[in-house]
């Protein structure tokens, strides 16, 4: 069987980092892989993870850097919450 590529978690999206991360949630939740492979993805989605994150928190520094003021543009921290 020919083993397929995993893309590097630094060269994806922050949509395909979230949709692999989902995938071994899921995968992990029905207790139906073994044990070295369950390690093998827990790591990869702890990296996807830390991926997701840092790629919303550089989102959220760029809308802060855009969001205007009554006296032109300001660096207000963007309501999330």
């Amino acid at each position: 069987m020919a083993e397929t590529k995993i893309k590097p978690v630094d060269k994806m999206s922050f949509e395909e980092a979230l949709a692999e991360l989902e995938g071994i949630v899921r995968q992990l939740e029905t207790g139906d892989v073994e044990l070295e492979k369950s390690i093998e993805i827990y790591e990869r989605g702890a990296a996807l993870k830390a991926h997701c994150e840092a790629r919303l928190k550089s989102a959220e520094l760029k809308v802060e850097q855009i969001v205007q003021g009554t006296n032109g543009p300001t660096t207000e921290p963007a309501a999330f919450d």
